[in-house]
């Protein structure tokens, strides 16, 4: 007798499941941590004050943020101080970005001379601006500001152009048949089609912005940031201060890039571009 298999199509092979990716992430980090403490602390291949190892870097971070010191409590201060400037710039950013990439989506004039000077613009380093930035607005966290908004725009305006460009021909065919009109057709079906790129192009604002701020607040002193914790360090020399910085500021930028990809990955899964792992 004839036996059939129910069993149904067979399911795509799965990846390595993010704890398996985060393990392999956290053991590269403790052998980073093995390899720095063996140069530092058992081989001195260095003196101190020109590479401190861990314990030295640690121990500014815990100054910084709870503990008692010369920098008692100013990292905690100048994250607080950095994280308000640039959540506060990365929105304006998105929002002008988003309103200029649908004019250049939807209008071909603007997207093939505005298109063309923002990728220029791209182009060049943010910490450029800066200097600009601060003759304009003067030598305030403004100028800051107005760097962040520039580096986060532009990216943003790009990606949202780029994506309603890339929306499936069918898509516009399809909405034109059912009577949507030109704003209707942008609003209810090329930007829902558009939605998994645009995701992609947050997270690159976010990297731009994030750049652009803490080059912009090494130039603009006076107020709580992580820019001027790097030159807090360098005038007094204080390497360990340094590098405890630039693991914050890689930290922080990690874990909003790792938030926005979290949430990139459910909506391209819920679009069926992305197989669950």
């Amino acid at each position: 007798m004839t036996t059939f298999d129910h069993a149904g199509p067979a399911r795509p092979a799965r990846g390595p499941s993010r704890w398996v990716a985060l393990g392999w992430q956290l053991l590269g980090l403790l052998l980073i941590l093995a390899v720095w403490w063996l140069l530092t602390d058992v081989l001195k291949l260095y003196p101190p004050y020109v590479f401190p190892g861990p314990k030295a870097v640690w121990t500014e971070i815990s100054y910084g943020l709870w503990g008692s010191g010369p920098q008692d409590g100013k990292l905690l201060s100048a994250i607080g101080g950095s994280l308000r400037r640039m959540l506060t710039g990365y929105l304006i950013a998105v929002a002008l970005g988003v309103l200029v990439g649908l004019l250049m989506g939807a209008w071909r004039p603007l997207r093939t001379t505005l298109g063309a000077y923002l990728t220029g613009i791209q182009s060049v380093p943010s910490i450029a601006f800066v200097p600009f930035a601060i003759l304009f607005f003067g030598l305030n966290e403004r100028a800051a500001l107005a760097v962040v908004i520039l580096e986060g725009f532009i990216p943003m305006a790009l990606a949202v152009s780029g994506a309603l460009l890339n929306v499936p021909p069918a898509l516009r065919v399809a909405g034109r048949t059912l009577g949507a009109g030109s704003l209707s057709l942008t609003l209810r079906v090329l930007l829902p089609a558009s939605l998994p790129n645009i995701l992609t192009g947050l997270r690159t604002a976010w990297s731009f912005a994030w750049r652009a701020l803490v080059g912009g607040e090494l130039l603009i002193g006076g107020v709580a940031s992580l820019g001027e914790q790097l030159e807090v360090g360098r005038n007094t020399a204080n390497v360990a201060l340094v590098l405890a910085t630039i693991i914050i500021i890689g930290l922080i930028g990690g874990l909003f890039d790792a938030l926005l990809r979290a949430f990139e990955g459910r909506v391209r899964r819920d679009y069926g571009l992305e197989v669950p792992q």
